[in-house]
C-alpha cells in the first residue's frame, strides 16, 4: 500500500551507470514582511547635512560671547550666524573684518571652524573617533564615502588617515614659508600666527585674513612668495587629495583614471583661460593692473584666476574690476574646484563631463566619453541636473536680493555667486548689506557647500527605481 507522507522518488544519473534515488521536494516558499528600508546613501546625506549645520551654530554661539570680540562686547547675533557659516562652509565673506573686529580667542574659533569645514565634518568626526579609540563602523564608513566623495567602503578609515595627514603637511609648509614674510614685519609671535592663519585659511579654501581694513593680499601684489605660496595652497586644496593620490598611485597622469585626467585638464584650461582674460581686461586699468610692471601683471592676473575659482583672497581691488572681468569672475566662482576637495561651486568634473558631452553630441556621436571611455548615462543626468538646479538657484537669489537690496545688478549677481560657490570674493557691498540680505546669503553659503543636487536628494528621500520603462516618443527640440 502506497505512503502518502512519503515523497515522490526520481533517478538521477551520471556516467559510471550509477543510480541515485533522491527525494523530489516541493519548493519552499517563505513570506517575506513588506519593511520599509532607508538607503544607506540618504541616511548619510541627511547626517552630512545635519552634521555642517550643527558646526555653524556652534561655531555661532561661541562668536556671540564678548571674549571673541576685541572691544568685549557681544555681537550681533546675525553677523555671529554669517560668519560662522562662511567659515564652516571655507567661503570667506565677512561682514566685519576679521582682524579688526574678532580678539584672539575669536580668530582661534574662526580658523578651528575653517579647519574642520575644510575637512569635512564627517572626516573630522572619524578622526576624532580614531583619536578617542572608537570602533568606526559600517555606517560610519559610508558617512566617509559621501564626505570625501567615493563610493568604496574599503580603506576608507587608512584614507581619512591620509587626508588628514597630507592637509597637515601642506599647511605646515605654507605656514614655514609665510612666516619668512610675516617674522620680518610683525615679529616672531604675530609672524607665527600670521602664518598659521593665512596657510590654513589658504589651503582650505576660505579666504579669511587677519591684515586689517578688508585688505586682503593687496598689499602684498608684488611680493612673490606670499601670491605664489598662496596661489600653490589653493590650488593643492582645490584639487583634493583623492586625485592627487591617484596620480602617485598610477605613478603618474598617463595610467591615472579618467576623472583625475578631466579634473587636470578642465583646472589648467580655466586656470589658463582665466589668466589671459584678466590680464587683457585689466592690462590698461589703473585701479588694478595698470600700473604695475608687466611681470606683476602677468602675476596677479594668475593669482585672481586661481582665487576666483575658489579661494576668496583678492591681490588687486576686486570692486575696481571692468564689467568684462566682473562676469568672467562670476563663471570662474560658479564653476568652482575639483569635487571631494575644499573648493564649491559645481566642480570642474561637473563641467568637464557637460563640455566633452557637448562636444560628442555636435559630431554625432551617441555615447558620449574620453580618453576611450563612455560616460555612464546617469553621470550625465546627474551633471546636467546640477547645473540646472544650480543656475535656478543663483537666479532666485539674485532675484531676492535684487528687492531688499539697492547695489548695481553686476554687484549683486558677483556677490550671489560668490555665496553660492563659497568663493568669498566680494566688490565690497558685503557689509553694507540689509538683514534679510544677510540671511539670505548665510543660506546661499550653506547651499553652496553642500551641493543644491546634494540638499535636495537628502531632504526628498531615496530614489527609487522602477522595474519596468515606458514606450519611447520623439519630442521636437531646437
Amino acid at each position: 500500500m502506497k505512503d502518502n507522507n512519503q515523497p515522490e522518488l526520481s533517478y538521477l544519473h551520471r556516467p559510471g551507470d550509477r543510480r541515485f534515488r533522491v527525494p523530489r521536494t516541493k519548493p519552499l516558499h517563505i513570506t517575506i514582511p513588506n519593511i520599509p528600508i532607508v538607503k544607506p546613501r540618504t541616511v548619510s546625506l541627511i547626517s552630512f547635512v545635519y552634521g555642517f549645520a550643527a558646526m555653524i551654530i556652534i561655531g555661532a554661539v561661541l562668536l556671540l560671547f564678548p571674549f571673541s570680540s576685541k572691544a568685549g562686547v557681544w555681537t550681533a547675533p546675525v553677523d555671529c550666524l554669517f560668519t560662522s557659516t562662511s567659515a564652516v562652509c571655507v567661503t570667506g565673506l565677512t561682514l566685519v573684518d576679521t582682524f579688526d573686529h574678532w580678539s584672539s580667542i575669536g580668530q582661534l574659533i574662526i580658523l578651528l571652524l575653517i579647519q574642520l569645514g575644510g575637512l569635512g565634518f564627517m572626516t573630522s568626526t572619524i578622526i576624532l573617533m580614531m583619536a578617542t579609540g572608537r570602533r568606526i563602523g559600517l555606517r560610519d564608513r559610508i558617512l566617509i564615502g559621501e564626505s570625501i566623495g567615493v563610493s568604496r567602503l574599503g580603506g576608507l578609515v587608512k584614507l581619512t588617515r591620509d587626508i588628514l595627514f597630507f592637509t597637515l603637511s601642506a599647511e605646515l609648509v605654507g605656514a614655514i614659508l609665510f612666516y619668512l614674510r610675516f617674522s620680518s614685519q610683525y615679529g616672531w609671535i604675530s609672524g607665527i600666527w600670521k602664518a598659521v592663519f593665512h596657510s590654513v585659511s589658504a589651503f582650505n579654501n576660505a579666504g579669511f585674513d587677519i591684515f586689517g581694513g578688508f585688505r586682503s593680499l593687496t598689499g602684498y601684489s608684488g611680493d612673490y612668495l606670499v601670491i605664489l605660496t598662496t596661489a600653490a595652497l589653493i590650488i593643492l586644496g582645490g584639487l583634493g587629495f583623492v586625485m592627487i593620490d591617484n596620480i602617485l598611485q598610477a605613478k603618474g597622469i598617463k595610467r591615472s583614471t579618467i576623472d583625475t585626467k578631466l579634473v587636470l585638464i578642465v583646472t589648467v584650461l580655466l586656470l589658463t583661460l582665466g589668466t589671459l582674460v584678466i590680464l587683457v581686461s585689466e592690462f590698461s586699468n589703473p585701479r588694478t593692473l595698470g600700473n604695475m610692471p608687466i611681470l606683476e601683471k602677468i602675476l596677479n592676473a594668475f593669482f585672481q584666476s586661481v582665487t576666483s575659482r575658489t579661494a576668496g583672497f583678492n591681490s588687486i581691488n576686486t570692486g575696481a574690476l571692468n564689467i568684462f572681468s566682473l562676469f568672467f569672475v562670476v563663471i570662474l566662482m560658479f564653476i568652482g574646484g575639483a569635487s571631494g576637495s575644499t573648493a564649491g561651486g559645481i566642480k570642474v568634473n561637473t563641467i568637464g563631463i557637460i563640455l566633452a558631452t557637448l562636444w560628442d553630441t555636435l559630431r554625432g556621436k551617441e555615447h558620449p566619453g574620453i580618453f576611450g571611455r563612455e560616460f555612464p548615462l546617469q553621470q550625465i543626468f546627474r551633471s546636467m541636473a546640477l547645473l540646472v538646479v544650480s543656475l535656478g538657484l543663483v537666479i532666485v537669489v539674485f532675484l531676492l536680493l535684487t528687492e531688499t537690496e539697492t547695489f548695481t545688478s553686476i554687484r549683486i549677481l558677483f556677490e550671489t555667486v560668490s555665496a553660492f560657490g563659497t568663493v568669498g570674493l566680494s566688490t565690497g557691498i558685503t557689509p553694507e548689506l540689509s538683514t534679510a540680505g544677510r540671511l539670505i546669503l548665510t543660506v546661499m553659503m550653506f547651499v553652496g557647500r553642500l551641493g543644491p543636487l546634494t540638499l535636495i536628494m537628502a531632504l526628498a528621500g531615496a530614489q527609487r527605481s522602477r522595474g519596468y520603462r515606458f514606450p519611447q516618443e520623439s519630442v521636437r527640440i531646437g
